[in-house]
């Protein structure tokens, strides 16, 4: 199953603390999340003014602790499985992010370090930058009015996939 995702963060050049993450999967399930353990004082100008405002209020259920969203995340990209399932290739989630080293260590730290990540869930992300460039960087829609959005920008990431794979069968033709 692919899975196309999208985290906003802080980082200061040693720290990425994650905000929120949205995940959609290629059979339409979405899930979003907001950490209720960033520290929004740490906040840059940038995150201040396109992250933060896009929140939902903290009453939201999307507000929860890292330990709670990595349970649920868990849960939403492997629905029939638990932590520590040796799963073959073929049933791992597949991870698409657009320019998604960050997003990487982002949800790769809700484990804690890399060696904390389950062996089930993937140790790289799929890079859909690459496929555009690949593909012959095929006209994309403008960005949704709502980019910077972790949910929004994981669907749009599934509009950028699609693309990219349309315009490089066709080049393969």
């Amino acid at each position: 199953m692919r899975y196309f995702y999208d985290t906003e963060f802080i980082e200061d050049g040693r720290t990425i603390d994650l905000v929120s993450i949205g995940v959609v999967a290629e059979d339409g399930r979405e899930f979003y999340a907001v950490s209720s353990d960033f520290n929004e004082r740490r906040a840059g100008d940038w995150v201040r003014r396109n992250v933060l405002p896009q929140l939902p209020p903290r009453s939201d259920p999307a507000w929860m602790p890292r330990s709670v969203l990595r349970e649920r995340l868990y849960g939403f990209l492997l629905p029939d499985h638990t932590p520590g399932d040796r799963l073959p290739a073929s049933l791992r989630p597949e991870m698409w992010a657009w320019l998604g080293a960050y997003d990487r260590v982002a949800f790769a730290q809700l484990w804690g370090d890399m060696t904390g990540l389950p062996r089930e869930l993937p140790r790289f992300p799929h890079e859909l930058r690459q496929l555009w460039e690949d593909a012959g960087r095929p006209q994309l829609p403008e960005e949704p009015a709502n980019a910077h959005d972790a949910l929004a920008d994981a669907r749009f990431n599934v509009v950028k996939y699609r693309l990219s794979v349309q315009a490089r069968d066709a080049r393969r033709r």
